[in-house]
C-alpha cells in the first residue's frame, strides 16, 4: 500500500503573508500533502485577530492557487482553541486527516506533539522581521506599505472585506460621556 506522507502546519494567519507561502512551499518538498490548520479559528474582530476563520481560509486557498500549488496537495481546516493542553493534540487529530509530521516553531506545539510521538520539524522562517502578521497589521494601521508583504490574492480579499478599515475601527477607543 502506497501511503502518502502528510504534514501539518498550524498558524493564525492574521493575515496570510508571503512567509506563510514560503514555509508551505518548502514543506511540500518534504511531504505529499500538507494540512494547514487555521489556528484560533473562533477569534475575529480583534486587533491581534481581525479576520474570521472563513476569511483566512479564503486567503490561504487563493494564495496557494496564485502560487500554482495543486488543490489536491493541501487541506485548509479551521481549528478552534480549546485551552486544555493535555488533550489539544487529540483535538487536532480529531479535526484533521491523519498526519505523521508536525511543522511548527511554537515551543508548546512542538512539546505537545513530541510527547504524542510525532516527528517534529521546525520550518525556516523567511524575513521574520517583516513577514509577520504583527508587522503587517501595524503597517495597515499606520497607512504604510503592507501589500508588498502578502500575496496579491490576500490584498484583494482584505480590500473586499474592508479589512484595513476594520482594523482601524478596532483600534479606536469608545468615548465616554462622563
Amino acid at each position: 500500500m502506497n501511503t502518502k506522507i502528510r504534514g501539518i502546519l498550524i498558524g493564525r494567519m492574521q493575515p496570510v503573508h508571503n512567509g506563510h507561502i514560503q514555509v508551505i512551499k518548502k514543506t511540500l518538498e518534504e511531504v505529499d500533502e500538507i494540512i494547514i490548520g487555521i489556528g484560533s479559528a473562533q477569534l475575529s474582530h480583534e486587533l491581534k485577530n481581525p479576520f474570521t476563520a472563513g476569511e483566512r481560509v479564503m486567503m490561504v486557498t487563493q494564495a496557494l492557487a496564485e502560487n500554482n500549488i495543486a488543490p489536491n496537495r493541501f487541506y485548509v481546516i479551521p481549528m478552534e482553541d480549546i485551552n486544555f493542553n493535555a488533550i489539544w493534540t487529540a483535538h487536532v487529530k480529531m479535526m484533521t486527516p491523519p498526519f505523521s509530521k508536525v511543522y511548527s516553531g511554537n515551543p508548546l506545539v512542538k512539546q505537545l506533539f513530541s510527547e504524542d510521538g510525532y516527528e517534529i520539524r521546525t520550518p525556516h522562517l523567511y524575513d521574520r522581521l517583516h513577514l509577520s502578521g504583527t508587522e503587517i497589521r501595524k503597517r495597515m494601521l499606520n497607512d504604510e506599505d503592507w501589500e508588498e508583504l502578502v500575496p496579491k490574492s490576500t490584498v484583494r480579499i482584505i480590500e473586499e472585506i474592508n479589512g484595513v478599515e476594520r482594523l482601524k475601527n478596532l483600534c479606536k477607543k469608545e468615548i465616554s460621556d462622563l
